[in-house]
């Protein structure tokens, strides 16, 4: 008889793990996946996309310092949800209204940081990683183009 109620409860536990499993399947499945900014995937498709004049001058530790400033000062504009150097992998999300990010007020920032710690770069090696780094963001989802009916922030 204790058998019978052993077997019982394993089925019904089954059963309910089934059902809940099922069910979360099924609601993440309808959710479109959401964007991770993985560094080291990030240093790697970046370096891979730079103009030779720049590859050819930076490392990879280069890029890796250039993206981690430029998500740093990202971080400031309230566009990721942590600093970066405090993530292994920073999850960057948009906030409700429309921020255009980049240009000059990017490169700046973060040759300014650059000349903090020592490190030589100029503002075209700069601007070629940050555009490269967009290039990355609007290829994993985290970012889009401007359309015809935004408006951004002033």
């Amino acid at each position: 008889m204790l058998a019978l109620f052993a077997a019982l409860a394993l089925v019904l536990v089954f059963v309910i793990a089934a059902v809940v499993i099922g069910r979360e399947s099924n609601r993440l499945a309808g959710e479109a996946p959401r964007p991770v900014f993985d560094i080291d995937e990030a240093v790697e498709w970046v370096a891979a996309q730079l103009p030779f004049e720049v590859s050819a001058v930076l490392s990879h530790d280069d890029v890796r310092h250039v993206l981690r400033w430029n998500l740093d000062h990202l971080a400031g504009l309230g566009l990721s949800e942590a600093p970066p150097s405090r993530q292994g992998r920073e999850g960057v999300s948009a906030p409700d209204e429309l921020i255009v990010v980049g240009g000059g007020e990017a490169v700046e920032a973060v040759l300014a940081r650059a000349r903090e710690s020592g490190c030589d770069v100029d503002a075209e090696q700069v601007a070629a990683v940050l555009e490269a780094q967009l290039a990355y963001l609007e290829a994993i989802g985290a970012v889009g183009p401007l359309t015809s009916g935004d408006q951004p922030r002033a």
